[in-house]
């Protein structure tokens, strides 16, 4: 894969670029790509004060396998998956958001963003557009 600089109108398709076109979104305090089948972090940047980036792929990794496995919110129709989580705290929130793609178990991205910053909605359109640009959509 070619890595281009980050330049607006220039597609990110490098796991660097996605990272830092996820931090460069209003709010952003931290990103963690985060192996769902081990658990690992895949890579991480920004602030990880409160735990690492290793437990915090670990966290999130029991949250996501936890909802995955949770019949009431997995149960609609065949072609309709989970693909993001969103929990609200009083002073930000995280978007934990699945990968698409054919992995050996589940890639996904865990977000961190202050919430005096942030706008949640703009927050998971510029992820989304961040993470089909990086799966070359």
């Amino acid at each position: 894969m070619t890595n281009f600089e980050d330049r607006p109108g220039v597609r990110v398709n490098s796991l660097d670029g996605c990272l830092k076109r996820i931090m460069d979104i209003p709010g952003a305090c931290g990103v963690t790509l985060v192996d769902g089948a081990s658990g690992l972090a895949v890579a991480a940047v920004g602030a990880h004060d409160i735990v690492d980036e290793h437990e915090d792929a670990a966290g999130t990794t029991d949250v996501m396998r936890t909802v995955l496995a949770c019949s009431a919110l997995t149960s609609a129709a065949a072609d309709d998956e989970v693909r993001e989580l969103i929990v609200c705290r009083d002073t930000g929130f995280h978007l934990l958001h699945l990968l698409d793609g054919d992995f050996e178990g589940r890639l996904f991205v865990h977000a961190v963003f202050d919430g005096a910053a942030a706008n949640l909605g703009m927050a998971r359109y510029q992820l989304k557009v961040a993470l089909k640009e990086l799966a070359g959509r």
